[in-house]
């Protein structure tokens, strides 16, 4: 798989879980839990985190980010997994917990199938090589 094509596919994965982000936000049941409402915060988080590349197209950079942000978004759907019948049994949070664990598969099959490629080099300012004597 290309990094053109693993952003693509990555990028619809993130749009899952944006919209379960945006149902536990709005869920009244886990307001009151600060370790539920790390779940739509740390997906929040590892969208947001990845939007400059993506804007940019730097998609070493992209993939570079968003796996390294794949650990925590794991934890946030396994512990959602496990805890959401403690605020409610309705279907919805089912649903949204199969697909948060969806999500994650889906992620950990793209970046099985991906090269990710190197850091690009940074642009060297020659200004940044001159040595300015203090005045």
């Amino acid at each position: 798989m290309t990094p053109d094509e693993a952003v693509g596919r990555l990028t619809a994965l993130l749009a899952h879980a944006w919209m379960v982000r945006t149902f536990l936000k709005h869920a009244d049941e886990i307001q009151g839990d600060a370790a539920m409402l790390d779940v739509p915060r740390t997906l929040y988080d590892s969208i947001r985190a990845v939007e400059p590349a993506y804007e940019r197209k730097d998609w070493g950079e992209y993939l570079r980010r968003l796996k390294g942000k794949l650990p925590k978004v794991r934890r946030a759907a396994e512990y959602f997994a496990a805890h959401y019948r403690d605020f409610s049994p309705h279907t919805n949070y089912e649903m949204a917990s199969v697909s948060l664990l969806g999500v994650v598969r889906g992620m950990e099959e793209v970046f099985a199938a991906v090269t990710i490629p190197p850091p690009q080099a940074k642009a060297v300012d020659p200004l940044d090589e001159l040595e300015i004597p203090e005045v």
